[in-house]
């Protein structure tokens, strides 16, 4: 399959100013678990930047959102997703949204396994939809993510992030003009918790 072919099937991916590589943007609206957090004060998807600022003010950023949304339900998404993220060094799954299902994890496993030469972040708030552990391949890390801002790790999964107001934050971004730089502690695997500042 081309990429040209591929983008069909796919829609777009986004390639945020922060990050290395590209991610594939869903729509937070559609969150199982984040939009019901997002009514929450105190948890990190109440206030949801995916559901404010650009997100909004741009009606085809969030039509492309479900337009990704609509195409994993494709027989052809996971070819296609391999065809363009094959030739990246890192992938970052949803910069905004999150996983929709079992079945949406068990493709996103499987374009991990065929793009090995690919590191994987999937960070989510979506526990119900979590892989047995030894379902996941090398390359891909998945950070399930605290439901309370300052809150503690629930040791459900082997890998998390959080979010602080404090000065517990490791993501060293926001003294770096907001980007990562040479930093990839979220796509390392010896990291076991990623805290970020609030913003």
């Amino acid at each position: 399959m081309k990429v040209k072919e591929a983008l069909k099937i796919t829609d777009s991916f986004t390639r945020t100013s922060k990050m290395p590589g590209l991610s594939y943007s869903l729509p937070a609206w559609a969150c199982k678990t984040g939009q019901k957090l997002a009514k929450i004060p105190g948890t990190p998807c109440y206030g949801c930047y995916a559901m404010k600022g650009n997100y909004t003010r741009y009606p085809a950023i969030k039509a492309a959102q479900y337009r990704r949304l609509e195409a994993i339900k494709s027989p052809l998404w996971v070819d296609a997703m391999v065809t363009v993220i094959k030739r990246q060094k890192w992938f970052r799954w949803h910069d905004a949204g999150d996983v929709q299902g079992p079945e949406h994890m068990q493709k996103i496993l499987e374009v991990c396994r065929l793009t090995p030469n690919t590191k994987h972040w999937l960070p989510t708030q979506e526990r119900a939809f979590l892989p047995a552990p030894e379902e996941v391949p090398d390359n891909l890390i998945i950070r399930l993510s605290r439901s309370k801002i300052d809150g503690p790790a629930t040791g459900a999964w082997s890998h998390d992030s959080g979010v602080t107001t404090g000065e517990a934050r490791t993501c060293p971004a926001p003294d770096q003009g907001g980007k990562c730089l040479d930093c990839r502690a979220c796509w390392n695997k010896d990291v076991k918790s990623i805290i970020y500042g609030k913003h």
